[in-house]
């Protein structure tokens, strides 16, 4: 046998063994999410409403209420990782992120309009408007990026999704401000919020992030073969106008869901990819898993915090995040600019 292949075998070991761990560091958290609330209950009562629905007022807290919350967190932590992990992929910018690059304003002006305009009211209904305008940001922020004899780079990048953001937010807070139904529901709904959910919003957005997860998640190969360059990526028989349709399609899917139904939470698919890649290294195949289950543990942490610190009322999870985010953001911009000076 090799001694390079000796070597592989372990790393991968050892790769496989962390997986395992932030899986039953994720399980840990889903249980402190169910456990932790606005109202005390006791261990003890909730194994036993857990085991036995038996209708009691601490069972319809559980079943009605946190479960469906902890579920929702697992399922946007997850798709706003997978997201911004192919972004940063596909753009090749340490920078990128649904939140930052304009995918979640997108979706998020979108999904107001078809609110406040159009008078649409199911999740159902809105969440096509919420995948047409994460697709558009994309593309008119990508445009903008890559405009000048320069082409693209990172800062671009940045730049022209930091314009679009700033636009659509005023596009869309410009609607809101002419409806006061609209305005109640968009000032918590746009902080990355994850209560009132319910299992049939669950079962609405499933399909559309397990199918954005399997698109993302399967690129994974490929997206190794792009960061060599892209005339590496086609001498390896890569070929990229499928590859970057592929990744804009998973970006939209996972995004589009995320922000229907939770509101646009910045920052979360822009540090948990660096932490990844800081300790077990830059190859996608690895990347993308741990992506999907580290995003929704810092999630969950971040929502359970907002509810310790602020019973019985809460702290969006959004704004936990956002708080986490901003500094891992300014130290990565920091960082970027000592490299290249």
């Amino acid at each position: 046998m090799r001694p390079d292949t000796l070597t592989r075998q372990p790393r991968h070991a050892a790769r496989a063994l962390g997986l395992l761990a932030a899986v039953g560091v994720l399980a840990l958290l889903c249980l402190l999410s169910i456990w932790l609330g606005s109202k005390e209950i006791s261990v003890a009562d909730v194994w036993r409403v857990l085991l036995h629905n038996d209708g009691s007022a601490d069972a319809v807290i559980i079943h009605s209420v946190r479960m469906p919350r902890t579920a929702l967190a697992v399922l946007v932590g997850a798709g706003l990782g997978l997201a911004g992990t192919v972004m940063q992929a596909l753009t090749r910018n340490p920078l990128a992120d649904p939140g930052l690059l304009g995918v979640s304003a997108g979706a998020a002006f979108a999904i107001v309009f078809s609110i406040t305009v159009l008078g649409v009211s199911s999740l159902y209904g809105y969440i096509w408007f919420a995948f047409a305008g994460a697709l558009a940001a994309t593309a008119v922020v990508y445009f903008l990026g890559t405009r000048g004899n320069a082409g693209s780079s990172p800062v671009k990048l940045t730049l022209a999704g930091a314009a679009v953001t700033a636009l659509l937010g005023s596009f869309t807070s410009a609607m809101v401000l002419q409806d006061p139904v609209a305005l109640n529901r968009f000032r918590f709904w746009s902080a990355g919020s994850l209560g009132g959910a319910d299992s049939g919003q669950l079962l609405q957005i499933l399909p559309f992030m397990l199918v954005g997860a399997v698109l993302a998640v399967t690129s994974g190969p490929a997206l190794n073969s792009l960061a060599l360059g892209d005339d590496v990526a086609v001498a390896l028989g890569r070929k990229l106008g499928p590859l970057r349709l592929r990744g804009a399609l998973a970006i939209t899917l996972l995004t589009g869901a995320a922000v229907a139904v939770a509101g646009p939470i910045v920052f979360l698919g822009l540090i948990i990819p660096h932490a990844v890649r800081f300790v077990i290294g830059p190859d996608q195949r690895w990347l993308l898993p741990y992506s999907a289950v580290l995003a929704p543990g810092l999630l969950l942490a971040a929502d359970i915090l907002g509810r310790i610190m602020a019973r019985p009322a809460e702290i969006r999870a959004g704004v936990i995040v956002a708080f986490l985010g901003a500094p891992a953001f300014i130290y990565l911009v920091r960082r970027r600019k000592q490299l290249e000076s």
